[in-house]
């Protein structure tokens, strides 16, 4: 595995958006980037909890 560069935070942003990454929301200097078509894993738990479901009766229906 190759090393990680050390790269300017705006070069970062800049690497995610060329791979579908889009800016979210910033708060300062805290960027959040998000992607089309995905769910954050903290948000997919809190809707299977909400739904009354165990993670494991949610992965049997994918």
């Amino acid at each position: 595995m190759p090393s990680l560069p050390v790269i300017s935070g705006r070069k970062a942003v800049r690497a995610f958006q060329n791979l579908g990454w889009q800016l979210g929301r910033q708060s300062g200097s805290h960027i959040i980037m998000v992607k089309d078509g995905e769910i954050a894993r903290g948000t997919l738990r809190s809707l299977i909890r909400t739904a009354g479901i165990t993670v494991d009766e949610f992965c049997e229906q994918i």
